[in-house]
């Protein structure tokens, strides 16, 4: 099973349960050699049950829509129009603040192939405390 471009922990013991399990058959006597087996089995048809719930929880998020609430730099000054940098692309942006080349926006909405952006607010400073 493949998650995020890796496989699992999951997806390597499961078929190992079995493998083992069928190998342990023709060292253990007649009644265990058939209980081996089917706990083999058993953990292998639960690993794909328990595969399937989570691909059907984990979808991958694609579309313009992934882009809301992400940072975007400005590469043509938004007054109110211009462009903006985000993964890479430039998207055409408008900022009803208005924001200048190199500063960060974030990404509030989007209006056809249009994002809506704002800018970063900047960080409160906390003063310094003398004792």
């Amino acid at each position: 099973m493949w998650v995020n471009g890796r496989t699992g922990c999951g997806s390597r013991l499961a078929p190992m349960a079995l493998l083992i399990s069928i190998l342990l058959a023709f060292f253990v006597p007649y009644p265990w050699n058939v209980l081996v087996v089917l706990a083999g089995v058993s953990v292998e048809v639960l690993e794909v049950i328990w595969g399937r719930r989570l691909a059907k929880r984990w979808r991958p998020k694609t579309g313009a829509e992934t882009m809301i609430g992400q940072q975007a730099e400005v590469a043509v000054a938004c007054r109110p129009t211009g462009q903006v940098r985000i993964n890479g692309e430039l998207w055409e942006a408008t900022c009803a603040a208005g924001a200048d080349v190199g500063e960060q926006t974030i990404v509030r909405a989007i209006e056809g192939l249009t994002l809506v952006v704002e800018p970063v607010p900047a960080p409160e400073g906390h003063p310094l405390e003398t004792v």
